[in-house]
């Protein structure tokens, strides 16, 4: 167990393998180890668990982890054990014999660190048992949980509120990515923290560029994407579980070493997926968003969205499981309006009209966001009322902006077309009817005979469906999911009917031309910075040797290193332990495991 006199910076290098810690990392573990409770805000990627972890190790007892995933709980502690920290998880996955012996190990005081789910931590016989402990500190993981403004609201979370009554003496934090102003104020409440030191360090993840993409060919659309990101490790996010199921069989049939999981699996499958996963025996997972992943591999270098989340909090936690080892990463989002009907489908079903007028704001938000016509990073960090200076700059948006145009007769055509047709037909066909579609079904309805029939065939059926959705969103119209998906016009319609109001819109981006593929060294090269072939070769026979301890140790890769430790290694070429320790990520107990065969490696023996 390590030494709690030792100074955090010591714990922080010998422990955790960093020399230095980021931005507002100190300032927080200070007023934690002094016992203050806390509410720390900070991007996935940004060192939040070291806020709770180092304090652990520095005040007397043992830390109680809130997490509501297994299967975080089991990568966070496998990370923790492997520097050289007494760390267990209590959750379903365990058999009575294992529960038993961790349970044994708390009461005797030999854990630094407990990770358990929230619905186990509040039963009485649990609660009973901790209040016979001596404990450092509660930590409540994913805190946005606790609100209903929060976009994965989980009642369980909600009893947490007891912590501070029955533990009166014992600090709390609450951590998060995600949560706005008014998610916060309620996790405040909600958990009786009105004292409680509030740590907002920002949402920008720099180092991800975000890109969207209206779905035309999707399977295609995405099969282009992992091209160019052979070999790599990324998570692909569906709605639903045969979606999953199907993609991830596309995926293999065309040689990619892709994995289904999503909750409807047996337990043992989803283990054996996620395990080689981390490994890096599997490339991609393609998981369902509800459940989501939960997972702590710091090496995903991408994330795509299959389907359009149901909000912006959705969306910046799914995609913050890229690059969380600073590196560069991308995010993809491939949407459709019948996305969108669906989620609204789901909203509608929803009983309570108070969390439906909650789920129709973040909804209307993530449209938004995919509909962005200026730099998509400040729309993403502006939600959550951050402020960016200048556009990134590492966005498509940024890259490549759209042309706008003065549109105000084609949207005068498209709302003419919706009204000759008595706002009775869904857009499909209402974009048919203006390229003057031959189709039985206009014929039958003697829609040919309309005058605004044919008016639009100089622009293709994507052109038009891009200019109906941007009308949709600049809410010149509507579409009524009570009655089949018709377009309706907004009262708004009507001025731009009567020439009293200009629309201008995007034009339909030209189709790119395919990126040249990457020899995988040089994009290794490329991603992790490093300046030569001989780097990046070294690079790659490193993994090797990581993914061959990470198999016979039964440990997710990262565990061993990460890539961002072996690329370090590789640009600096380390010959002695001293050398080694001055390694991105290497402490003295990963020293001590690996570090032989890694200088061995490095020196070509």
């Amino acid at each position: 167990m390590p030494q709690r006199t030792t100074t955090t910076a010591v714990t922080l290098a010998d422990v955790f393998g960093y020399p230095e810690f980021r931005p507002h990392q100190l300032e927080i573990i200070d007023s934690i180890i002094a016992g203050n409770d806390a509410f720390v805000l900070m991007p996935t990627g940004g060192g939040k668990s070291l806020c709770f972890q180092i304090p652990a190790l520095h005040r007397p007892g043992t830390a109680i982890v809130v997490s509501p995933l297994i299967s975080l709980m089991k990568d966070q502690v496998d990370a923790l054990r492997a520097n050289g920290v007494a760390a267990a998880f209590l959750n379903s996955s365990l058999s009575a014999e294992e529960s038993s012996a961790v349970l044994s190990a708390l009461r005797a005081g030999e854990l630094d660190m407990l990770y358990v789910a929230p619905e186990r931590l509040v039963l009485d016989g649990f609660l009973q048992t901790l209040s016979r402990v001596e404990l450092s500190l509660f930590a409540i993981d994913e805190a946005h949980c606790v609100s209903q403004w929060g976009h994965d609201f989980r009642p369980e979370y909600v009893q947490l509120g007891c912590l501070r009554e029955l533990f009166p003496e014992v600090p709390i934090v609450a951590l998060t990515a995600t949560a706005d102003e008014q998610t916060r104020l309620d996790v405040l409440r909600q958990l009786n923290l009105s004292g409680a030191r509030m740590f907002v360090t920002g949402f920008d993840r720099p180092n991800i560029r975000y890109s969207a993409a209206y779905k035309t060919r999707p399977a295609a659309q995405l099969l282009e994407f992992l091209k160019q990101h052979d070999g790599e490790s990324g998570i692909v996010y569906a709605l639903s579980r045969r979606r999953v199921e199907d993609v991830a069989a596309k995926l293999v049939a065309e040689g990619i070493r892709a994995g289904a999981y999503h909750a409807g699996m047996h337990t043992t499958v989803r283990a054996r997926v996620q395990e080689a996963f981390m490994g890096d025996r599997l490339d991609v997972v393609v998981a369902t968003v509800a459940f989501g992943m939960g997972i702590d591999k710091p090496d995903v270098r991408f994330v795509v969205h299959y389907d359009m989340p149901k909000s912006i909090e959705g969306y910046y936690q799914e995609t913050g499981r890229a690059g969380r080892d600073g590196l560069p990463a991308e995010a993809l989002m491939l949407w459709s309006m019948q996305d969108v009907m669906t989620s609204k489908g789901f909203i509608d079903a929803v009983a309570n009209e108070e969390q439906r007028r909650i789920e129709t704001h973040k909804l209307n938000s993530m449209i938004g966001f995919a509909e962005a016509l200026s730099c998509r990073r400040r729309a993403l960090l502006g939600y959550f009322g951050e402020e960016l200076i200048g556009d990134c700059e590492n966005c498509d948006v940024c890259s490549d902006p759209p042309e706008t145009y003065d549109a105000t007769l084609d949207a005068q055509m498209a709302l003419s077309a919706v009204y000759r047709l008595s706002e009775r037909f869904g857009m499909g066909y209402v974009v048919d009817v203006l390229r003057g579609s031959t189709g039985q079904r206009i014929i039958e309805n003697g829609h040919d005979a309309l005058s605004v029939y044919g008016i639009g065939g100089e622009y293709s059926k994507e052109e038009w469906s891009s200019i109906f959705r941007q009308l949709i969103h600049q809410g010149f119209m509507r579409v009524d999911v009570g009655e089949y998906s018709t377009v309706k016009l907004t009262p708004s319609a009507t001025a731009v009917l009567r020439h009293e109001q200009e629309v201008r819109l995007a034009r339909p981006p030209a189709p790119r031309p395919k990126a040249k593929k990457l020899a995988k060294t040089a994009k290794r090269a490329k991603s992790f910075a490093l300046e030569t072939d001989e780097q990046a070769e070294l690079f790659e026979r490193l993994r090797e040797l990581r993914r061959g301890i990470a198999e016979e140790r039964s440990v997710p890769a990262y565990v061993v290193f990460a890539d961002a430790a072996l690329a370090d290694m590789a640009r600096r070429r380390p010959t002695t332990s001293e050398e080694f320790l001055q390694v991105g990520g290497v402490g003295k107990a990963k020293l001590e495991q690996y570090g032989e065969v890694f200088l061995e490696a490095i020196a070509g023996v």
